[in-house]
Formats: structure tokens, C-alpha cells, sequence
């Protein structure tokens, strides 16, 4: 199965770059330039992981996180950045990053986060199924 991966930089020459190597390892790629697009696209469809940059402006990769966490919980975050701080990398994981990682991103190291963040998507998703089918037959009174 092809994981899917919303890419969110706004340098674009950066996102064009790692978009096409991504692709070119078999991911089905979207880039978002901005916190703003990239909030819309995952309003659109839902993504397998998502590769965040922490430093944007107007809205940074932790409100970003924060907001996408909110509006699905089940979605794999894993933060990118050139600026990494201890503080910053603490942040994110409070927040529900599933991991962070420093630019220039290795993308065998990359790859590998990907792939579990798409196992780990699958097993929230299939709790969340279980938890609703237990109200419905609880409920019912099966």
C-alpha cells in the first residue's frame, strides 16, 4: 500500500526537492507552502503522515500540529526543521508529534518514520473503530 504524505515547507524549492525524492521512493506526495494550505488539504482527505516544517511564518509548525491534532487525532505528525532546540523538540512531542527530525533530513531515516507513521495510523484508526462499535453493541444492550 502507497502511504500517503502531505509535505508542508514554505521554502518551495526545499518542498519541490523532497516531494520528487519522496515520490520517487513510491509515496503518494502533496506539498503545502504554508500552515494555512496545508490545514485545508488535511480538511480535504487524510494523509498517512505528515512532514511539517517548524519554522513558518504567521503560523508555526507547533500551532499547525496543535490545530491538526485537534481536528484529527489519529494523524502522524513528524516535525521538520533546521532550527532544532531540546525546548522545540519537548514541545512537539507534548503535542503529539510522533517525531522530529533536523533538516537536512536523511531520507532513509525519513522513509523508516513514514512507514511507522502509517502502521501507527492504522492502529489508532482500528481503536477508534473498536471503541465506536463497543457504544453502539453497549448501547443496543447485545
Amino acid at each position: 500500500m502507497t502511504e500517503k504524505v502531505l509535505l508542508v515547507d514554505d521554502e518551495t524549492d526545499f518542498l519541490e526537492v523532497m516531494a520528487e525524492r519522496m515520490a520517487a521512493r513510491g509515496l503518494e506526495v502533496t506539498t503545502a507552502a504554508s500552515a494555512h494550505e496545508a490545514l485545508q488539504k488535511i480538511e480535504e482527505e487524510t494523509f498517512d503522515a505528515v512532514i511539517l516544517d517548524l519554522r513558518m511564518p504567521e503560523v508555526d509548525g507547533l500551532e499547525t500540529l496543535k490545530i491538526i491534532k485537534a481536528k484529527q487525532p489519529e494523524s502522524q505528525v513528524i516535525l521538520l526543521t533546521g532550527q532544532a532546540t531540546v525546548q522545540d523538540g519537548i514541545a512537539a512531542m507534548k503535542l503529539g508529534a510522533m517525531d522530529f527530525i533536523e533538516k537536512p533530513a536523511d531520507m532513509s531515516v525519513l522513509m523508516e518514520k513514514i512507514h511507522s507513521a502509517q502502521a501507527n495510523k492504522m492502529l489508532v484508526v482500528e481503536q477508534q473503530l473498536e471503541e465506536k462499535l463497543k457504544k453502539i453493541i453497549g448501547g443496543r444492550g447485545w
